[in-house]
């Protein structure tokens, strides 16, 4: 058991001949900090905490008890394995807050110094080396059939999950793995492994594994998560890979020329971020999409020429390009060239739109222009990835919601009005509703009637 003061921890650990050590000039031993001293579990942050009350769901107490007696029981159990080891087999940690620490050996005679070190002991069949060694045959012939596999110390097992019957003995036949070793659990192949990738404001896509354009804005709708885009980029259908040539979704809508917008959906590899890629490829962090007035400052994000900035020179601006006219977009200062259509254009935290066209490029200047976004989120129901946002003192999910025809993730435009909490709004500023900004707690959006 490890549900005691580090002290004594360390005290259980030197009656086995286990303190962490070192050595002095003259080869004495002198013992070393705790590993509690060392790593300090009790300077953990806030944040690490309440995430660990939440999610495992633990007491205060049981949260800041855990980190302690892990980080002893680290110590506890390296120290043993190299006592034990080629009889070691594996260790492992119970309870809410993590203070039985169990160490199993292939060696009866281990179980003392097991306990001595206040640790349980259990004795078992195979080590931790032969079960690793077998994983290592498994490992080199696995298929997508047999996507997982692992050593369960708890169960002296190799684990192999498979996603077709007989994938698990099969693969273990090819490499003359005994059967009595494995533990075999079907998983269904919709729920194997896969890599994760973030979708995120400026990186490259590749239409049909050819051309290639930016992200724009990485959006949800309902559970779908995908990202806002030019809409010259492709068709509804059209296939799209990411930045590393990974399968990533399809063009869900699209128009052009009229408008110059679209949005991609994405396939479950990849996840909507708040972020555009900045200078350096720093994360710029999107908390709105609140449009700013001519002369404002905005920057671009493009998977050609990277984070460039300029000023906003006129809004319900029209264009005519070759294909045809589109209306509505905004002319800016800021450069671009082939490969930036689609990006990000961001004022502050602010979305502002997606790079349509323009002339010149960023090494004489240039003009350019951007759809912008709010549109692009109306008409096809979509709802901008943001974070950061404060949310004030609008209503919590307990308090009484006050009523109205506000609604968090509506698309206002400047003029629009709105009811919220038996008063009359009318909107400033075309933005994307969220919580924390409720009309009677923005008046830079909102202006009480």
């Amino acid at each position: 058991m490890l549900k005691r003061h580090a002290r004594a921890a360390c005290t259980a650990l030197a009656a086995a001949g286990l303190l962490l050590a070192g050595t002095t000039a003259a080869g004495a031993a002198t013992p070393q900090k705790s590993a509690t001293a060392a790593l300090r579990p009790g300077d953990a942050p806030a944040e690490l905490l309440t995430a660990l009350q939440r999610d495992l769901g633990l007491t205060p107490t049981q949260a800041k008890d855990r980190l302690v007696h892990e980080a002893e029981a680290g110590a506890t159990a390296a120290a043993l394995r190299a006592r034990l080891g080629t009889a070691f087999a594996g260790a492992w940690v119970d309870g809410a807050d993590s203070a039985t620490l169990t160490v199993a050996t292939t060696r009866a005679a281990d179980a003392a110094a097991i306990r001595a070190a206040g640790a349980r002991a259990t004795v078992v069949g195979r080590s931790l080396a032969d079960l690793d060694a077998a994983k290592a045959g498994l490992d080199r012939a696995a298929t997508a059939e047999t996507p997982v596999r692992y050593v369960d110390p708890r169960t002296n097992t190799l684990v192999v999950e498979e996603t077709r019957p007989g994938a698990a003995a099969g693969l273990m036949a090819a490499t003359g793995t005994d059967p009595a070793l494995a533990t075999v659990v079907r998983t269904a192949a919709e729920k194997a492994p896969r890599p994760l990738y973030d979708l995120r404001g400026g990186d490259a896509y590749y239409m049909n594994g050819q051309g290639r354009c930016s992200v724009g804005f990485p959006v949800t709708k309902g559970t779908t998560q995908g990202f806002a885009t030019a809409g010259h980029c492709g068709r509804a259908g059209t296939t799209t890979s990411g930045f590393n040539q990974v399968a990533q979704g399809s063009f869900q809508a699209s128009v052009f020329p009229g408008n110059d917008m679209a949005w991609v959906a994405a396939n479950t590899s990849w996840t909507a971020t708040p972020y555009v890629k900045g200078s350096g490829g720093a994360n710029v962090q999107v908390t709105g999409s609140v449009l700013q007035p001519v002369g404002s400052s905005v920057c671009r994000s493009g998977s050609t020429t990277g984070w460039h900035c300029g000023t906003v020179q006129q809004h319900n601006t029209s264009v005519t390009y070759p294909e045809g006219t589109i209306s509505g977009v905004t002319r800016t200062t800021v450069c671009a060239e082939p490969g930036d259509s689609g990006g990000s254009y961001i004022s502050g935290s602010q979305a502002q739109g997606v790079t349509s066209g323009g002339s010149g490029d960023c090494t004489s200047g240039g003009t350019t222009f951007f759809q912008p976004l709010n549109p692009i989120l109306s008409a096809y129901g979509l709802t901008l990835k943001v974070t950061g946002s404060d949310p004030g003192p609008g209503p919590g999910p307990e308090d009484p919601q006050p009523g109205g025809t506000w609604k968090a993730g509506t698309v206002y435009a400047a003029g629009d009005t709105v009811t919220y909490g038996g008063a009359t709004y009318r909107c400033l500023q075309g933005h994307q509703a969220q919580t924390g900004w409720e009309p009677s707690v923005v008046p830079a959006l909102w202006q009480k009637l």
